[in-house]
């Protein structure tokens, strides 16, 4: 559905985008993730035209994209990070309003309308004008502006930041839905546990490039993060790293303070850590055996520094 190649945007001093390329196979919810000015916003924005670019090609629906290419947006949901809905109209005409964009039959909009109301929880508020909605309220009549007309790829970026648990769990399902019907779905988010939940599929970005790109277990396995021990409040002192280190199957030790994170090849390993640690009298206060995450091959990838960019 989209393909992506060798794509530069440069913005002055700053190089967006560099050589990014980028595949997206009908079906799939594919999770784009980085840090903070890494490029996902400005993918986004060159793979829909709403952004010129300095060198690369863009292909949607197998056909090259472009600003004149109506046929291909008419498409194509995007939901921004920002809420960009009418102030001045309600519920009701919000929706129709950006449906009709796309849908000029009265009675197919019509049907469409209410069918992204009630997919959005908004049938109680279609009066409401957005400044009277809660935050999560807003979020969704977003969603629902954007998906009215069918698309069959939506793109959501950043959709659940600051709201409810409950609308973010009816956005997260209703993304599933969407896909279940038959869309495919670009997701970016800073929430690497939404990402984790939803994604058939994940890249990672930083400085404008794929770092790496696959499944969570994909993911995992490409950087070498295996199940793991978190020894909390342990001593530290007599050369117990070293030794930690001998033991067959530990791969990596992650120090912060006093507490100890142990990256094993498999569980028996964890079984021999802490058989080691007592049989040399080693004082701590608790274990902790955890699987590994999403946002632990993020960091693992990005790195660890606080990122300032814009």
């Amino acid at each position: 559905m989209i393909e992506i190649k060798n794509l530069f945007k440069q913005y002055k001093e700053v190089l967006a985008l560099n050589n990014f390329n980028l595949t997206v196979e009908y079906g799939e919810i594919y999770g784009l993730v980085g840090p903070n000015g890494s490029g996902k916003t400005t993918s986004i924005n060159c793979m829909l035209s709403l952004l010129k670019y300095d060198k690369g090609e863009v292909y949607l629906f197998g056909k090259k994209m472009s600003d004149s290419r109506s046929d291909l947006k008419a498409k194509i949901g995007y939901i921004p990070q920002d809420i960009s809905v009418i102030y001045d109209l309600n519920v009701y005409d919000n929706i129709d309003f950006f449906c009709g964009l796309y849908i000029s039959d009265k009675a197919t909009r019509k049907k469409y309308v209410e069918e992204a109301i009630e997919f959005a929880g908004l049938n109680e508020f279609r009066k409401f004008l957005p400044a009277k909605l809660s935050g999560g309220l807003r979020r969704r009549l977003n969603i629902a502006c954007g998906i009215a007309h069918k698309p069959e790829l939506i793109i959501f970026d950043e959709p659940t930041v600051a709201v409810d648990p409950q609308s973010r769990n009816k956005i997260l399902e209703g993304i599933k839905e969407l896909n279940r019907n038959g869309a495919t779905i670009i997701y970016t988010s800073h929430y690497m546990e939404e990402v984790e939940y939803l994604s058939t599929k994940i890249s990672i970005i930083d400085k404008g490039q794929i770092l790496v790109s696959g499944t969570t277990k994909e993911l995992k396995n490409f950087v070498g993060l295996g199940n793991s021990l978190e020894v909390n409040n342990i001593d530290l002192s007599n050369g117990l790293e070293n030794s930690l280190r001998a033991i067959n199957g530990v791969n990596k030790l992650l120090k912060t303070s006093n507490n100890l994170k142990i990256i094993v090849d498999n569980d028996m390993v964890i079984s021999n850590i802490i058989n080691h640690l007592n049989q040399n009298n080693i004082i701590y206060d608790s274990l902790n055996i955890k699987t590994p995450t999403l946002n632990d091959v993020f960091l693992d990838i990005t790195g660890r520094e606080l990122r300032d960019n814009a």
